[in-house]
Parts: structure tokens; sequence; C-alpha cells
């Protein structure tokens, strides 16, 4: 089977990484990919948001099946392009991937079919935002959210009107995320511990994987900005049955139904980023892909052939699929550019990639890497993410920092807590 993956990150190495373990595989594509996917794949030089070009090379090299990795495809309609040419795609529709294209949708759809959810407004100018910000509206601290896709940066929780009314402007006046500040959306704040919650969806059953627990903010205690993810583990202990039980039951479920009530029927990945709240679970934002490095945590502890899932959703047919999975813990560290997630260089060497591999259990994932001759250099923000398996989350704690240690580029930058909060977990 000729596989294609669409993307250049983190979470499509990984995604190589497992599909190239499938005997049912013959020939593996990425496209763009980056220096990581190039040593399991063939890398086409090819943007992810070039739809066109993405589809004439599917038809051109008779692909069996394409996987898209990143929102933007997604949202911008490329299973609609793929599935009018008969191509086999894994991913929702454009109408379907607005749950993640616009944060206002996805409220107000959950609104409608009562899924909780934060109590929030959505504003379409900044002079209307202002105002119910200044009249007490809403109590601090406030969740503020460009409405569009911002690559996990548009999001700001504001300890008080001052600041809150800086993320406006920064949103809807200066536009630092594009057409996605055209609305905003204020949330309560939601106080728990934040799970994310993937399941594969064929438009009508849902099929869970194992939880996991991203780090979003750029520093040790999850203080300073958000950014696209510093770090992710996953061990089973991240939720009790009983909670998993309630989060199909309560959010997965309906939302699938409701999709496909509503004319957009679900098929592909559903990422359900989640708070645990005293009252129980409630979202706090969905995600139409794999997230991001949550992938590179939950991929490993996949014992079944990934690509089989994989086909299964396509056909939107998931009916008699089982997925085996590990008991181990996954821990995966971020290592990231200086100056991200604002302006950082690129084109920074990197060595010890080798040496940080060399454990078995280890594994590298590229995401953010070219390659310059011989050489393997950064590219992006968020580096690599070195990521450790282990049958305890110590362990992998441990073997994933030893592995970043003998990594070296000028500048390179990571958290030193990655899952540190999951080990008072593991310890019950």
């Amino acid at each position: 089977m000729k596989v294609l993956v669409v993307g250049s990150g983190g979470r499509e190495h990984t995604l190589a990484w497992q599909v190239k373990k499938s005997r049912e595989l013959s020939k593996l594509y990425c496209a763009p990919g980056n220096a990581g996917t190039a040593q399991l794949a063939t890398n086409v030089p090819i943007s992810a948001d070039d739809l066109d070009g993405l589809l004439a090379f599917a038809l051109s090299e008779q692909i069996d099946l394409t996987v898209v990795g990143p929102e933007a495809p997604l949202v911008a309609g490329i299973v609609d392009r793929f599935r009018e040419a008969g191509q086999p795609v894994v991913g929702p529709t454009a109408a379907a991937a607005l749950l993640e294209g616009s944060k206002a949708f996805a409220k107000d759809f959950m609104k409608r079919h009562g899924i909780p959810t934060a109590d929030y407004q959505a504003f379409d100018s900044p002079e209307e935002a202002e105002a119910a910000l200044k009249n007490g509206r809403f109590q601090f601290p406030l969740v503020l959210k460009a409405d569009g896709l911002a690559a996990g940066k548009g999001v700001f929780v504001c300890p008080d009107l001052e600041e809150s009314l800086k993320a406006v402007t920064l949103v809807m006046r200066e536009r630092k995320f594009g057409a996605s500040g055209s609305q905003l959306v204020a949330e309560e704040f939601l106080e728990g511990e934040e799970t994310s919650f993937m399941v594969f969806s064929d438009g009508s059953l849902a099929l869970p994987m194992v939880p996991s627990q991203d780090h979003k903010a750029i520093y040790e205690g999850d203080q300073g900005p958000n950014t696209g993810g510093m770090g992710a583990y996953s061990m089973d202990a991240i939720l009790a049955p009983q909670d998993r039980q309630q989060i199909l039951e309560q959010i997965i479920d309906p939302t699938i139904r409701g999709m496909s009530e509503e004319g957009r029927p679900y098929c592909g990945i559903l990422y359900a980023g989640l708070m645990m709240t005293s009252q129980g679970p409630k979202v706090l934002e969905f995600n139409v892909r794999l997230g991001d490095p949550e992938t590179q945590v939950v991929l490993p502890r996949i014992k079944s052939d990934l690509l089989t899932v994989l086909q299964a959703m396509a056909m939107d047919n998931l009916k008699g699929v089982e997925i085996e999975w590990s008991e181990d813990a996954v821990v995966c560290v971020v290592v990231a550019s200086e100056g991200y997630p604002n302006s950082y260089e690129q084109g920074k060497e990197i060595s010890g990639l080798d040496m940080a591999a060399e454990d078995q259990n280890t594994f590298v994932f590229h995401a953010g890497t070219d390659s310059k001759g011989d050489k393997t250099v950064t590219s992006g923000g968020r580096v690599l993410g070195v990521t450790s398996q282990a049958p305890s989350l110590q362990k992998a704690i441990v073997k994933a920092y030893e592995g970043v240690n003998k990594i070296h580029f000028e500048g390179m930058y990571c958290r030193r807590d990655i899952a540190a909060k999951g080990l008072r977990k593991e310890s019950r």
C-alpha cells in the first residue's frame, strides 16, 4: 500500500514512524516532511496547504491512502477535494473541521447539544468586546481566544481587566493571528487539571485512544505564554476508568451524534481538550486531528497495526476494528529554539541526535528541522520531541531527559518539569 502523510512536524514524523511498521506498507511519502521523515520516507516538496499539488501528486503516484496531519488543510477542505477525486483520505470534511476552525461555532454547537463546557460569549468587534469586559459581564481570571486557527498560541488567560484589554488589542486590532482575530471568544476560567482525549471516528462509532496530558506554557510551572506544546506524557493513570466512560458518554458520543444530525458527519480523529473540574469533565477546545505533541506519546503505545485503523477510517467503517494498547508510560520533551513562541533564528546545526536515540526505547521525533548537506539544522520554533517509553512514568521521564542532554544546538531550550505532575498519579 502506498501512503502519503501530509505535514512537516513532530506529529507527522511520529505518524510516519508508526505507519512504517505495517506489513501492508509498500511505499511511504511525506509532504513536505522534515529531516526526520526523510530517514523513513520519501519527502515530497509540496507544502501542506497546496491542495492542488497534493491531489495531483496522489493521483499521479496512485496513492492508496493519504493521512492529513495539520489542521489548516483540513479546514481548507483537503478531504472534500480528495474524496471528490476518489482518493482515500483520513480526516474530516471542511464542514466537520469547523469544530476547530471556529471556536465560536464549536461553543455554539456544544450549547445546542448539551455538551459540558465553560460559559462564553463571542464578539465580532473590539469595541463590543471591550464594552462587555468593562461593564463587568465576566469575572476574572478570564480566558480570551482568537476564533480561528492560531497554531495553539491564540489563547490568553487574563488575570484582570488591563490584561484582557491588551489581549483584545493584540487579537482584534493588531491582528496578531491574522483573520483568526475577526472574532473573539471570552470564556469563564475553569479550575482543574487539563487532559487530552482523542478518538478515531467513522462518523458513528468512536474508538478511544489512551489519555495524555500536554504542557502548553513555555516555562516551568505552567508559566508564561501558551505555545503549541512544550511536552506531553501518556499513562493509564491520567484518567480513571469511570472518568473515561463519562467523557465518552457526555462529550464524545454526543459530539459524533450531533455532527451527524447537523449534516456534518465526523469521520477522522477527534481531539477533546478537557478540564477535569469538580463538576466533571468540560471541553476547553476541540481539535480535528491528532494533537502535537500528544501524538508523540500516544502512538508509541499502539501495539496494533495503525495503518489498518487509518484505512478503516478512510472507508468510514471502524466496525470490528480492535486496538491493543501498551501499559507503558511515554514522555515527550519538546526542545525549542530560543525566542519561541515569538521570533527565533533558524539554521542552527543540531548535534547529538544519534547519541540521543541509542536507547532502543527513546525516539527523537523531528518537528522543525531541515537537512543542509550532511547536517541537520533547525527550521522551526519547536525543533525536536525527545520521547521515551518505559514501564513507569518516573523511568520514562529520566530516559527522556537523558536523551535531551545528549542533544545540542545554539540557543536550545526545554522545560525541565515535563510529566512531573503525573508522578503523584502514578504513586496512587
